[in-house]
């Protein structure tokens, strides 16, 4: 099976790709603008702007090529504080890259997509364990990105021949290896870790919440759990019976602000105590993936613990930074 990955020079995107080295072939396309093309080694790679009008040709001919049987789609914009800024690009990049591609992979007859959404499509949501079938609320332009995008891959699942499904990733962490690390500090771990390295110390954003102590609760998900979620999205779309589906990816496990906290104290052998600051406006107090639906549908479970999360992610980024200096 060959199988293309946009953006699969970054974070989640190369752990993708290593996974599929093994399994058979596997292509990348990506602009890389945040990528990073030693990630992916001697991997048959593209640059290409996915919302340039010439994109659909350049994706036909590369479909055409390697003879692609599915289509993993993570080339998007993903910054949320960046979207709440600039949402017509947020908008315009995340919709014309996915409808570019789904148009050119209906002319070269791809019979298969998985699309990489994100849990921000249920903004705040109201059950503390958010289900596929909860209502779906975003609170900014890059959730209603993924939504509007799920939409569209639904929509054109149900008008053509292709099969796909939208994986809802949770809060992903960790490292498959050190040279794969998340350089981007924009989540829980990696501004830790960042803020540790440079000196300071983690924030806490709010310890008054109705939670078990007082901080904010999330379900984190390894990327290497991540990455196999989406081989195993491909298997099950070979003989799926349904046009286009919908699944969560986390644990079903949520670990507090706090307990993250203390787990990267004891894994970085650096003794701290986080600096709590004020709740951030819009974040609920708590929310967990219900992950019956994938955990039934696909031979995937989680097999990663928060201490792996929290321990992978401090020796990537350490070793990362080492080579660096």
């Amino acid at each position: 099976m060959s199988v293309l990955v946009t953006g699969g020079a970054g974070y989640i995107g190369a752990h993708i790709v290593r996974m599929l080295e093994k399994n058979g072939d596997v292509v990348v396309v990506d602009n890389f603008s945040t990528g990073d093309r030693d990630r992916i080694g001697d991997v048959d790679a593209y640059e290409l702007d996915l919302t340039a009008p010439s994109a659909v040709a350049e994706l036909r001919h590369i479909l055409s090529k390697h003879r692609i049987d599915a289509v993993i789609h993570m080339a998007a914009l993903k910054q949320v504080a960046e979207s709440v800024q600039h949402p017509i690009r947020y908008y315009r990049e995340n919709m014309q890259t996915l409808a570019h591609m789904l148009e050119a992979m209906q002319a070269e007859s791809v019979p298969m997509l998985v699309f990489s959404s994100s849990a921000a499509v249920y903004g705040n949501p109201k059950n503390a364990l958010v289900s596929e079938d909860d209502e779906t609320t975003p609170v900014n332009p890059y959730g209603a990105s993924k939504l509007t995008g799920e939409w569209l891959v639904r929509d054109v699942a149900r008008a053509s021949s292709i099969r796909a499904v939208s994986l809802r990733y949770f809060n992903v962490a960790g490292a498959g290896a050190p040279e794969l690390a998340d350089m981007i500090p924009a989540n829980l771990v990696t501004l830790a870790v960042e803020a540790l390295e440079s000196g300071d110390v983690p924030q806490i954003f709010g310890d008054d919440y109705d939670t078990r102590d007082g901080t904010g609760v999330r379900d984190y998900v390894h990327v290497q759990d991540l990455a196999a979620a989406h081989i195993a999205a491909v298997d099950y779309l070979r003989s799926a019976r349904e046009s286009y589906s919908v699944f969560n990816v986390g644990t079903g496990q949520g670990a507090s602000v706090r307990e993250v906290l203390t787990e990267l104290s004891a894994v970085s052998g650096m003794p701290f105590e986080p600096r709590v600051v004020g709740r951030r406006p819009g974040d609920p107090a708590s929310v967990v993936a219900d992950s019956h639906r994938i955990e039934s549908s696909f031979d995937w479970s989680p097999t990663h613990s928060i201490r792996d999360m929290v321990e992978s992610a401090w020796a990537a980024r350490s070793c990362a930074q080492a080579d660096s200096d």
